[in-house]
């Protein structure tokens, strides 16, 4: 009932933004040098759009735009706006250019003179969109919205794309069927996010090790799992962490450590255990995960699609779905054949996965094909791409 509630509510607060934003958009200019970032909703200084932004701010070319970034906590040296703000709306308003990475609020006028691009953030293996396939009218996540009504709001925000960035061919398809984005608004240009991972330097890798207090020498496992879209009560997404973290230090030992990050999307509060303190690092769900990804010897994942990222550093990896009956029958499904698609083994056991990475197990065949078919584009180019796209330098 609580829940009901406040998606009534929630309703109609964006029904009253909408009345509101669409007076203040049509008595506001537009700014032919303004540029607008969100990424996450205001999260952070994080993804593409991240990318984007650094990019642009030091790059003599762009040096006469002025550059907004949608942040909930301010940064020191970085014009913000706080997202749903009064100032959020006005610079939103305003601005010649939007560059979101998550579906932006509906209540949000585009003005024919705007430039929307929408840079996703990630490669889907979770079927999204109109390619989820469930009954029309179930329920699948805690918006509280039929899947009909979600497929309408993706719709509706597609609509607005001016363009929309693809890391490659398999996800231009996706997103064209997903939400009906047409193929000549797609630009596959891999993603800007992503330069990072190809460019990094073995100072800064030693730099962000330092950063997060990682002794020199120890093996670092980045543990990344999802959320499920049927666990969740009003403040967001529950997870109940389905390992023995003390199991992984008896049969890893001291040679290893553990970096464990949610999904940001995850509100359940997980606590440090004295027991296998040292050998697991709780990582802020809004920390840069292109930081954790570089430091980190190995990945453990589920069905984040993390690890399309990840495989452009050519590293092991490991899928640990101990629930994968439940998640691939009854929830989104998956556009992969995920018992050969992927670049690693899946486990059910935990015992099973902590035995073959100590035995440093690793298809490397599969590991090429993977990168093959995924990671062509990730040339440390792309942030460069897209920007010369989107203002014109190279159609």
């Amino acid at each position: 009932m609580k829940l009901r509630i406040l998606q009534f509510a929630k309703r109609i607060l964006e029904a009253m933004l909408s009345v509101f934003y669409y007076i203040l958009s049509i008595c506001s200019p537009v700014k032919e040098k303004r540029v607008l970032f969100v990424a996450f909703h205001g999260r952070g200084i994080v993804d593409s759009p991240k990318a984007l932004y650094e990019y642009m701010r030091d790059n003599p070319e762009y040096k006469d735009y002025e550059l907004i970034f949608t942040l909930n906590t301010e940064v020191p040296g970085v014009a913000s706006v706080k997202y749903r703000s009064f100032a959020f709306l006005k610079a939103a308003a305003t601005s010649k250019y939007w560059f979101f990475n998550c579906k932006m609020p509906a209540f949000l006028y585009k003005k024919p003179s705007q430039v929307y691009l929408q840079t996703w953030h990630g490669t889907p293996l979770k079927r999204l969109g109109h390619d989820i396939v469930v009954d029309r009218e179930q329920k699948i996540s805690r918006s509280g919205l039929s899947q009909d009504k979600r497929n309408k709001a993706y719709d509706d925000d597609a609509k607005k794309y001016d363009y929309m960035v693809s890391p490659n061919a398999f996800s231009t398809g996706c997103f064209e069927s997903a939400f009906g984005v047409p193929r000549d608004k797609l630009i596959e240009t891999g993603y800007p996010r992503n330069d990072f991972l190809t460019n990094v330097t073995p100072a800064e890798v030693a730099s962000i090790k330092k950063k997060y207090g990682i002794a020199e020498g120890k093996k670092v496992i980045f543990y990344a799992p999802t959320f499920r879209d049927n666990a969740y009560n009003t403040a967001g997404y529950t997870f109940k962490l389905a390992v023995d973290f003390k199991k992984w230090k008896e049969v890893l030992g001291d040679e290893y450590i553990v970096l464990f990050k949610p999904h940001y999307l995850i509100v359940t509060d997980f606590k440090e255990d004295e027991n296998t303190a040292g050998f697991v690092k709780f990582i802020d769900a809004n920390a840069d995960i292109n930081e954790l990804y570089v430091i980190a010897d190995m990945l453990i994942t589920d069905y984040s699609s993390v690890f399309f990222d990840y495989a452009i550093l050519n590293r092991p990896m490991y899928f640990y779905m101990y629930d994968i009956d439940e998640y691939e029958g009854m929830l989104r499904g998956f556009y992969l054949d995920v018992y050969k698609d992927l670049p690693g083994r899946i486990y059910k056991d935990e015992e099973t996965m902590l035995n073959a990475i100590k035995q440093g197990e690793f298809d490397t065949e599969a590991m090429a094909l993977f990168r093959e078919r995924f990671t062509y584009l990730e040339d440390g180019m792309a942030t460069k791409r897209v920007l010369d796209i989107v203002f014109g330098n190279n159609q």
